[in-house]
């Protein structure tokens, strides 16, 4: 067969809707339509200062979960100033595999956004995880919004993990974010031996795309599951030691 003219050239196919990432509790995912938006934009602030590393140790543990429906690794990015470094072993103890995990430190929170859009754009990451802490002025509605739209093109959960700009606090902005939540550390069960207890979080709903707000539920991380579950803290728990091995020096700094 003769072509007398070229073969138009073959157009970019945009990735289907990748639906949600449920967190494994029954009645929070029925609550949130089945899950966190596999492809979406979800912000969690830290309750007061001494919480940042707790919003943090939440975020990544999302991460990790979105993880699990195609196999990407995560991206990271953080401040060069930014308290604490991650801990490996501690990762590791949460059920994240450090190979699995690029780490980007930027010097300001201009970099960081900038660099984080261009990683969400991407699509090599399951999830991008972007760690601010303070004042960010540029993280403003139209910056959350070109995140949100690079997440649904790309296939790609972008993850905010925000300390020292508590919900209550005028530091926040309009976001375009899926859901916005409010993360605290919960106590966890003392285990036998007096050995650690598993990761506790005490969680609020402050925003969603198709209503919510209000929702408050205690979950607890289980490694071996990969899971969420919900419970009821127990008289005389302590606080859960935060994801990132930074709990501690950040608690040093404020306290």
């Amino acid at each position: 067969m003769r072509i007398d003219s070229p073969l138009p050239a073959a157009q970019p196919v945009a990735p289907l809707p990748m639906g949600v990432v449920p967190l494994g509790e029954t009645w929070l995912d029925q609550a949130l339509a089945g899950g966190l938006r596999a492809d979406g934009l979800h912000e969690f602030h830290a309750a007061d200062p001494l919480d940042g590393a707790t919003a943090l140790g939440f975020a990544l543990l999302v991460a990790r979960l979105r993880r699990e429906l195609d196999g990407r690794p995560l991206i990271w990015a953080r401040q060069d100033d930014a308290l604490g470094r991650p801990y490996g072993p501690g990762l590791v103890e949460l059920g994240l595999d450090p190979d699995a995990v690029t780490l980007l430190m930027l010097k300001d929170g201009k970099a960081l956004l900038r660099a984080g859009l261009d990683c969400v754009r991407d699509g090599a990451a399951a999830a991008v995880l972007l760690e601010l802490h303070g004042r960010q002025p540029l993280l403003d509605l139209t910056a959350t919004r070109r995140l949100a739209l690079a997440g649904a093109a790309s296939a790609t959960m972008v993850l905010l993990a925000r300390a020292q700009a508590p919900p209550s606090s005028s530091v926040l902005s309009p976001s375009a974010a899926h859901t916005r939540w409010q993360v605290a550390a919960a106590p966890s069960r003392v285990l036998p031996a007096d050995a650690p207890g598993q990761p506790a979080f005490a969680l609020t709903l402050l925003r969603r795309r198709g209503g919510g707000e209000g929702l408050s539920i205690t979950l607890e991380w289980n490694r071996d599951q990969v899971s969420f579950r919900a419970r009821t803290p127990l008289p005389g728990a302590v606080p859960a030691v935060a994801a990132s091995g930074a709990a501690d020096e950040q608690r040093r700094s404020t306290g």
